[in-house]
C-alpha cells in the first residue's frame, strides 16, 4: 500500500523529542515490508537541509485567508533514510532555527498541512493511508473528509498517532477562515469547548487513533487535558501500540559514537571501557555507580524533581555514588543543577544542552538511567537503556509501565509508583545496594539486553490497523 506520514518533526531532519525518532525509524520499517512510504516534514533551516542534496518536485501557494505564501516540495535525492523524504518549503515561515516557539505557530503548522494536501492531491496515484503525527497536523483528516477542493482525497484513510495529548493546537475562530473551503454544516468537528482544536479535530475525523503505548491509552482517557470524554467516546476506533527503536542505529555492538562496542556476552568490559572514558571527561570515579539523566528538563519530565533528589542522593551516598545530567529546558531548573556542581564537585556533573554523540556514550557508560517522568506516552531513553545494557530507573507511568518491571518482581529495572524526591531517593538506594551484587546485577543487565523492542514488531501492528480501516472503506 501507499502510506504518507506527516509530522512537525522527524529524526535526522529536525528532532526535538521522541516524535522525531518514531517518525524517523517506523516508515523505513514500512519499507521494508514492501509499501511506498514517503514522509512529509516542514524544510526547517537545520543542519541535515544545509548538508544534503534537494530536488523540486512541485511548486504552489498556500493561502491563509487574505495571506498567500508560496512553497516548495523538495525531495531528498539518496533516499538514503530508507524511505523517500519530502520538504514543504515556506521560506516565509519555516526558515527560522527553532522547529516550534514563535507566536505564528498556528499559521506555520497550518501552512504546512495545506501544502501537504495540495500536493498529495495534485499527483498522479492517491494513497491508501495517511498517518498523522500529532495536533501539528490534526486538522489534516478533517481537510481530506470534508474541504471541496480535496475532493480527489475522498478515499484515503487516515490514522492519528498521539505521541503527546497535553499539547493539543488550539486556535480561535477568527481563524476559521485559514481553512479551505467546506460545507459549514460541519464545523462541529472543528469546536471544542468553545474553540478550534487541533488534536481534537484529528481524533473526531480519523478513520483510527493510535497513541505510543497500550498505557497511555488508558491514561488519556483519565487525564488529557480536557479531552478526556473525547477519547473516552473514540475507544472502539483506538489502539495503544507501544513505539519500537531503531536498532540498526542503537547497537552498542556497532555504534560508532561510544568509545568501546560490545555485545550481550562482552557488556561487563565493554561498558566499564565506555564508563572509564565518560568519566574522565566529566571529572568522576568511574569505581562508583554512575546514575544519568538524558531529556527535557521539565515538569512533564520530572525534571524539577532532579536537583533536590540528587542533592539528597549524594549527601547520603556521597562516597558510593556519580549523578551525571545532560539536558536542556527550564532556566531555573538548569542554573540549580548547575550549582549543584560547586557542592558535589567530583560526584556530580552536568551538561546543559543536547548532544546525540554524548548521549549514546552515557547510554553506554552508565550503570543506572533515572525517567522520574511525570507524563510519558511512551518513553524511548528506557528502550535505549535497556538495549545498551543500562538499569533504567523509571516512575510507573505511560510507556515506562509497559517497558520496565521491577528487578524484585524478576524483571529488568526499577520502578517507583510517585513522581516525587523521596521515591527518586529511594529507588536510587536500592540501586546503591543491588550494584556490589554483580551477579544479580549482570542477570538484570542482561534481561534488558535481551529485551525486544526492535521496529518489525510495531511495524506489523500498525499494517494491521491500516488494512483494517481499508476493508471497512470497502465494505
Amino acid at each position: 500500500m501507499e502510506i504518507f506520514h506527516i509530522s512537525a518533526e522527524c529524526y535526522p531532519m529536525a528532532k526535538v523529542g521522541g516524535l522525531a525518532d518514531v517518525v524517523g525509524a517506523l516508515p523505513k520499517y514500512q519499507n521494508k515490508e514492501g509499501h511506498q512510504v514517503r514522509v512529509i516534514v516542514p524544510c526547517y533551516d537545520t543542519k541535515f537541509y544545509s548538508q544534503n542534496q534537494f530536488e523540486c518536485v512541485h511548486t504552489g501557494t498556500v493561502k491563509l485567508g487574505n495571506f498567500k505564501f508560496p512553497f516548495n516540495v523538495l525531495k531528498e535525492t539518496t533516499d538514503q533514510l530508507g524511505y523517500e523524504l519530502y520538504l514543504i518549503e515556506i521560506k516565509e515561515l519555516f526558515d527560522r532555527p527553532n522547529i516550534y516557539g514563535y507566536e505564528d505557530d498556528i499559521e506555520r503548522f497550518l501552512s504546512f498541512q495545506i501544502a501537504g494536501l495540495d500536493w498529495i492531491s495534485q499527483r498522479n496515484s492517491i494513497p491508501d493511508i495517511i498517518n498523522c503525527h500529532d495536533h501539528h497536523t490534526g486538522i489534516i483528516p478533517f481537510m481530506v473528509k470534508y474541504a471541496y477542493k480535496y475532493e480527489k482525497l475522498r478515499s484515503v484513510r487516515t490514522v492519528i498517532t498521539i505521541h503527546n495529548g497535553l499539547y493539543q493546537g488550539w486556535f480561535g475562530f477568527d481563524k476559521l477562515h485559514y481553512l479551505p473551503e467546506f460545507d459549514l454544516m460541519h464545523v462541529g468537528f472543528l469546536e471544542w469547548n468553545n474553540s478550534l482544536n487541533s488534536l481534537a479535530v484529528g481524533v473526531k475525523c480519523a478513520h483510527a487513533v493510535t497513541t505510543v503505548s497500550p498505557s497511555y491509552l488508558n491514561e488519556i482517557n483519565i487525564f488529557s487535558n480536557g479531552l478526556e470524554s473525547l477519547f473516552n467516546s473514540v475507544r472502539y476506533k483506538s489502539k495503544g501500540i507501544l513505539n519500537g527503536i531503531d536498532i540498526e542505529v542503537w547497537n552498542p555492538s556497532k555504534d560508532e559514537m561510544i568509545n568501546e562496542n560490545y555485545d550481550l556476552s562482552t557488556f561487563v568490559t565493554g561498558k566499564q571501557k565506555n564508563k572509564e572514558k565518560l568519566c574522565e571527561q566529566f571529572e568522576l570515579d568511574p569505581s562508583k555507580p554512575l546514575f544519568s539523566f538524558i531529556g527535557r528538563l521539565f515538569e512533564e519530565k520530572g525534571g524539577d524533581l532532579l536537583p533536590q533528589a540528587a542533592a539528597l542522593a549524594l549527601s547520603e551516598n556521597f562516597e558510593n555514588i556519580n549523578i551525571l545530567i545532560l539536558g536542556s529546558g527550564n532556566t531555573e531548573i538548569e542554573s540549580q543543577l548547575i550549582q549543584l556542581r560547586n557542592d558535589y564537585n567530583g560526584n556530580y556533573n552536568v551538561f546543559i544542552g543536547y548532544n546525540e554523540e554524548l548521549a549514546h556514550l552515557i547510554y553506554a557508560g552508565s550503570d543506572f538511567i533515572l525517567m522520574p517522568s511525570r507524563v510519558e506516552p511512551c518513553g524511548l531513553n528506557q528502550m535505549y537503556a535497556l538495549r545498551y545494557g543500562t538499569v533504567p530507573i523509571v516512575r510507573r507511568t505511560g510507556g515506562l509501565q509497559d517497558t520496565v518491571i521491577d528487578f524484585g518482581d524478576n524483571g529488568n529495572g526499577i520502578c517507583h509508583d510517585q513522581a516525587s524526591v523521596g521515591d527518586i531517593c529511594y529507588s536510587i538506594n536500592r540501586a546503591v545496594k543491588l550494584y556490589p551484587d554483580k551477579a544479580h546485577f549482570n542477570k538484570i543487565i542482561e534481561k534488558g539486553m535481551e529485551t525486544d523492542h526492535s521496529w518489525e514488531r510495531v511495524c506489523k501492528e500498525y499494517i494491521e490497523i491500516y488494512n483494517l480501516i481499508i476493508q471497512q472503506n470497502e465494505v
